[in-house]
């Protein structure tokens, strides 16, 4: 690879990135400024979080059973099966909900914000709002990072709730009682515990929200354009998302020493 290759490649990627944090900057600002679209945001709540319900309900479920089944599986040996609640609430709530959420909402609500974006660029339907006056950020941006924000957190907080209640379901077979397998929970989890279960889909919320806009209103080529746009929000979103629970891992375990 050429040096003029590798400068082509540096020069894209530090524009994209610029145009990322500028519209998420710009979005931020327009949170408090009027006009307030109260029924926009509304709707992609609803669009957004409802839709997502069962898709998150049905990962959950079967998450949790499959932890409690690996769990129940490593530690019978040591007759240490009555622990296995907490190893699913605690793995659940602070790492595999979160992330397991925030990827399914990513790979449906992320690529439809995309296409329903670069729809309207491609139709010229986001120019005629400009001519018009709209301030595009404010109309089509803002409600949707709204929207994400506020589904995310409780999308995550229904999809660990099953899978600890799958968990249940698994253990149960291997003849524990329900106060046996909640009496399990306390002795792993923490408060900070519960605190970084929220905070994580709020920020994987804003991932999804924005890199979504962003890809759908840069969106160029007809058609097949869209279909580009959408896989290629999916991905970056999805990406996105890891690298952030990474980090986001590591600054939770530095503030619980």
């Amino acid at each position: 690879m050429t040096v003029a290759a590798v400068d082509k490649i540096l020069l894209i990627f530090f524009h994209w990135l610029q145009g990322y944090f500028t519209l998420a900057g710009r979005a931020f600002a327009r949170i408090f400024r009027r006009p307030f679209y109260y029924r926009e945001c509304a709707i992609q709540f609803d669009k957004l979080g409802f839709s997502s319900l069962f898709i998150c309900t049905l990962t959950g479920l079967f998450s949790g059973m499959v932890m409690a089944l690996q769990s129940l599986i490593q530690l019978k040996p040591f007759a240490a099966t009555s622990y296995v609640g907490g190893m699913v609430a605690v793995t659940m709530i602070k790492e595999l909900g979160p992330v397991l959420a925030a990827l399914m909402v990513a790979g449906r609500v992320g690529s439809a914000i995309t296409a329903e974006l670069g729809t309207m660029v491609v139709t010229e339907q986001v120019d005629a709002m400009r001519v018009e006056g709209t301030d595009i950020i404010k109309r089509l941006v803002v409600p949707r990072l709204i929207a994400m924000v506020m589904a995310l957190p409780l999308l995550t907080i229904v999809t660990d709730l099953v899978s600890v209640f799958g968990g249940y379901v698994m253990a149960s077979g291997y003849n524990i009682n329900p106060v046996m397998y909640i009496s399990g929970l306390p002795q792993f989890m923490l408060f900070q515990d519960l605190i970084e279960g929220v905070v994580k889909p709020s920020v994987f919320g804003v991932i999804i929200a924005i890199t979504a806009c962003y890809v759908g209103l840069n969106t160029k080529g007809g058609a097949a354009g869209v279909g580009a746009a959408a896989k290629q929000a999916v991905v970056l979103s999805s990406v996105l998302i890891l690298v952030c629970d990474f980090f986001m891992a590591k600054i939770f375990l530095v503030f619980r020493g």
